[in-house]
């Protein structure tokens, strides 16, 4: 772990912020930019859309930091807010869609999926896996909130099943099972490409 993810040092930071200074505030944005933003993209798999989830996640932050109590790490905290905000721009787009279905989903001179860009590119997955990880993503929108949260912050993000578990507010016995279902609707989905990517 270096100096700058230390929690200790996270915290320092956050108080800072709390006071108002800005070079804290770059500083934190700066350490933990890469991980709210991946987390977002495995959520909206769009680079545009996570980017404006991560302005939106650090917009809170700066307006949040002096409130933060500690009850969670930053990082667990910082997840929280990213988990929310993606799962939020899920349901406003999704209520977008009810108004326009058919034209939001095909492009109407080529037919193709609007929604599901074929050059969807997660800097999480390795190269060789870019195509099955698109599989992969389309699956893991069919999930439940919880399960697809569960699945994207333990199997892509590579958080411990505690960290995951202190993120959602449950058990660890609780992420195993919601994992466990999690998986086995994505092997209905995605098949054997799921044995290749993020388990």
């Amino acid at each position: 772990m270096s100096r700058a993810d230390d929690p200790a040092n996270l915290l320092l930071l956050l108080t800072a912020i709390g006071r108002g200074e800005e070079a804290a505030f770059r500083a934190l944005y700066e350490h933990t930019k890469s991980r709210v933003f991946n987390t977002a993209l495995s959520y909206v798999r769009s680079r545009e859309d996570a980017e404006e989830i991560t302005q939106d996640v650090y917009v809170e932050v700066f307006r949040s930091a002096g409130a933060f109590r500690g009850e969670a790490g930053v990082t667990t905290w910082l997840y929280q807010i990213t988990v929310r905000k993606s799962l939020d721009w899920l349901r406003h787009r999704k209520r977008q869609k009810r108004f326009a279905f058919l034209t939001s989903l095909f492009d109407p001179n080529s037919g193709a999926l609007l929604h599901d860009p074929p050059d969807f590119f997660h800097p999480g997955i390795a190269l060789d896996q870019q195509e099955n990880a698109a599989l992969l993503f389309r699956a893991i929108d069919k999930l439940s909130d919880k399960q697809k949260t569960a699945y994207i912050l333990a199997r892509v993000e590579g958080l411990s099943n505690i960290d995951t578990a202190n993120v959602l507010g449950v058990s660890v016995g609780a992420v195993e099972s919601l994992l466990t279902r999690a998986t086995e609707n994505l092997k209905k989905v995605a098949g054997r490409w799921i044995s290749d990517i993020g388990s």
